[in-house]
């Protein structure tokens, strides 16, 4: 069974989304590896995120929403739904605001592939290893796994308090 043939199998499962997203973090270990992965839901007009996994809890929680600002990884990734590649930790430190955390972790490159339905990123899957890592033709190869992550991100935004209220 390839990488992606066992997520499906556990997509087909009943049972909360964790078991997927092990399976997915499991699955693009093997297809293209990571040191870290997190998946980050993204609240409807993209000014909030809330973490659903990852694989280094105690560094990375889950849950608890966090203020997004506009910034030009937010314009590409969000505002433009594409793949974005950091291959050496003056792209991780361009990035990302926790970059010294990201370094202290091992991780000088990352990959964040954007989860999108409809036209709207609900989140966004985040692979990072060490420097020069990934290379041009990895977002091509990890894209049909963000597809998996569809319906617990719109799981998310029918849990979204805000969204809720409405």
């Amino acid at each position: 069974m390839t990488p992606f043939e066992s997520c499906l199998a556990v997509l087909k499962q009943p049972g909360p989304p964790e078991a997927l997203f092990k399976a997915v973090d499991k699955a693009l270990a093997e297809v293209v590896g990571h040191k870290l992965f997190t998946l980050l839901y993204v609240a409807p007009g993209a000014a909030r995120v809330k973490r659903l996994y990852t694989n280094m809890p105690k560094e990375y929680p889950v849950g608890g929403y966090k203020p997004v600002t506009e910034s030009d990884w937010h314009k590409l990734v969000i505002g433009q739904r594409r793949a974005w590649i950091g291959y050496d930790y003056d792209d991780v430190k361009w990035a990302f605001f926790d970059h010294e955390l990201i370094r202290s972790l091992g991780c000088e490159s990352a990959i964040n592939q954007p989860v999108v339905y409809a036209g709207r990123v609900l989140g966004t899957m985040n692979l990072l290893d060490v420097k020069g890592h990934y290379k041009e033709s990895d977002p091509a190869r990890i894209e049909p796994f963000a597809a998996l992550m569809i319906g617990p991100f719109l799981d998310a935004v029918a849990a979204d308090p805000d969204i809720a209220k409405k």
